[in-house]
């Protein structure tokens, strides 16, 4: 395993299920579709340590019972297999991601651009993270001046330009958006 390998994870582990190794587990993607494309995944531990020695896993099923993810992987085929897996999460490597559709971006994409005032010409500061809340997501904008965080709807008629690969994102700010923001 690459230590230069940027990791995303799509979910944890939880307690075994049944007698045959399968592990509940908390999915981590707003996605639930893309369980089922996983075929190889890595587990790390609490601490952000690769178990297994770092070797890959073969997922052999997920499903869902109800509302909760099972995993079955391979050459993990009972209980005492299992056990020691609970609480690991499982994870991907971000170039093993599926592709999104255009005008959709995962959140690691976007954390670290550089936001800029499309009317000024300036920039407002870096996306710290996405915030999610039930409408659409905001961006944590923390400002070049240390100030505070500035909150910025993740829309089409805000963001205007969104450049991943440049790291760059410009907006159109609504006036008085920075104010609000403001305490």
């Amino acid at each position: 395993m690459a230590n230069d390998v940027e990791w995303i994870a799509v979910a944890r582990l939880g307690r075994t299920r049944g007698l045959k190794g399968e592990l509940f587990a908390q999915g981590l993607s707003s996605r639930p579709e893309r369980y089922g494309q996983l075929r190889q995944v890595y587990l790390f531990d609490r601490d952000g340590k690769p178990l297994k020695q770092g070797a890959p896993l073969e997922v052999e099923s997920v499903r869902w019972i109800q509302d909760r993810l099972v995993f079955k992987f391979a050459g993990v085929d009972s209980v005492s297999d299992a056990e020691p897996l609970a609480g690991a999460e499982v994870r991907i490597a971000a170039q093993d991601r599926p592709a999104l559709p255009d005008g959709e971006y995962y959140e690691s994409e976007i954390a670290g651009c550089e936001v800029i005032d499309g009317a000024a010409g300036q920039p407002l500061g870096i996306v710290q993270r996405w915030l999610e809340f039930g409408g659409p997501p905001l961006l944590e904008v923390k400002p070049n001046d240390g100030g505070e965080a500035i909150l910025i709807p993740f829309v089409k008629s805000i963001c205007r330009e969104i450049d991943p690969a440049n790291r760059r994102i410009v907006v159109e700010l609504p006036e008085g958006l920075k104010d609000l923001n403001r305490r």
